[in-house]
């Protein structure tokens, strides 16, 4: 297969976004910006994607889709939406990260990630460093948020982290995010980028 038809049937089985997976209608807006950093968190630790899907959804279902309720939901309430999804191993730990992330984000940034954002001042790796402020994101979680923010946050493109080049790399694709960038239908970075590292879970 050509480079384009291997993109072609990589998202045709895989290309949906971990946000659009969770629900969330992604724009710069402060809602769905922190119910994507509250995903990121709970995709960088060790266990199923499916399940940190599963637990973002539980959250939103419980109103958590603020740093202000998050921040002022119970911790119990919060371990109970992640037991909900099965998102067991890490349930109370995460509930405490997510807590401090909050009041972080209300205390530094107002509740809105645009100021983080601002704060950048167009720098992707600036992004990337404040990002890992937040309790739980470390250069993993800041790769996911980033992945998947790059819709609505243009500076970040193209945004194909080690993950999703990797499997590039693996499938005899193009290694750099710019010749990744050039192979996504419509400019669509997001999901292709998306497309590659599920492809490399259901491997």
């Amino acid at each position: 297969m050509t480079d384009r038809e291997t993109v072609r049937e990589l998202l045709r089985e895989h290309g949906e976004t971990y946000a659009e997976q969770a629900g969330i209608r992604l724009r710069n807006a402060p809602s769905p910006l922190y119910r994507l950093l509250v995903l990121s968190v709970l995709c960088a630790t060790r266990i199923k994607a499916d399940l940190a899907v599963d637990a973002a959804r539980e959250l939103s279902r419980d109103g958590l889709r603020t740093p202000r309720a998050m921040a002022d939901a119970s911790w119990q309430s919060v371990v109970d939406a992640l037991g909900r999804a099965h998102y067991r191993r890490y349930d109370e730990s995460t509930a405490t990260a997510l807590h401090d992330g909050a009041e972080l984000l209300l205390h530094r940034w107002h509740g809105d990630l645009r100021r983080l954002r601002a704060e950048a001042d167009g720098s992707p790796a600036a992004v990337r460093r404040l990002l890992q402020e937040v309790p739980r994101i470390g250069p993993t979680g800041a790769d996911i948020f980033c992945r998947e923010a790059q819709t609505v946050w243009p500076e970040l493109r193209p945004a194909f982290d080690r993950a999703a080049r990797g499997r590039a790399d693996e499938l005899g694709l193009p290694g750099t995010p710019a010749e990744l960038a050039a192979l996504a239908p419509g400019g669509d970075c997001a999901r292709l980028a998306a497309a590659l590292v599920r492809s490399k879970l259901a491997g």
